[in-house]
């Protein structure tokens, strides 16, 4: 009797201290938006430079890269090559950095990256079925191989020689090495938005619904 009361305190300090966390959370972000009064010189050199490409304004990773702005220059300067100088095409680099949101359930990632990767011409099908957490249906052939490749890279801790010679047949040495470059850049990004609790823009829907799978 004295240990089962000893496991129901201890079951309910943890029920409370989620619910404080939840109530922190949703009251107070963890990283305060910087006004450009508050910004030193480098970082409202670096706000600048993202201004000109973020759909979330100075949110979602670029607010905790703001608080270190040489690591962040960098970041932007790798995010801008991952973006719009990979030698991966853009429908197949969008499908990856959506691989990565679903994975770490990236509310502003995939809030993002859907539109941009519809956008590149990937199909609504293959978006929504992503979401919903399964291994989308029609893929094209191509598609497939960054799925397998991706997915493998971030739930096996490695690639399959199979999956690495049908990415390189596909991609290049150059791509599977940008594929990978992407995938592992994503991931830091949707781990600062993690640690920051950064949300999608207010009154925007969140993609991703507590019921979700």
């Amino acid at each position: 009797m004295k240990r089962l009361r000893s496991v129901i305190t201890v079951g309910l300090a943890g029920i409370l201290m989620s619910a404080n966390i939840s109530s922190r959370a949703n009251d107070t972000p963890r990283l305060s938006p910087l006004t450009r009064e508050q910004m030193t010189p480098d970082q409202n050199a670096l706000a600048d430079e993202i201004l000109k490409v973020s759909g979330v304004g100075l949110g979602g990773p670029y607010n905790p890269l703001l608080r270190s702005p040489d690591m962040g220059k960098r970041m932007f300067d790798l995010l801008d090559y991952l973006r719009w100088k990979t030698s991966v095409p853009k429908r197949l680099n969008e499908f990856a950095i959506l691989i990565v949101g679903r994975q770490w359930r990236s509310q502003v990632e995939w809030y993002s990256h859907g539109p941009l990767a519809a956008k590149a011409g990937l199909a609504q099908h293959t978006i929504d079925e992503l979401r919903a957490n399964k291994r989308p249906t029609a893929m094209q052939p191509d598609e497939e191989v960054v799925y397998n490749f991706v997915t493998e890279l971030l739930m096996k801790y490695k690639v399959s020689d199979a999956t690495y010679a049908r990415a390189k047949a596909t991609l290049g040495e150059q791509g599977v090495v940008d594929l990978t470059a992407v995938t592992g850049t994503y991931v830091t990004v949707a781990m600062l938005i993690a640690a920051a609790e950064e949300r999608v823009p207010p009154g925007r829907e969140e993609p991703f619904k507590a019921s979700d799978p």
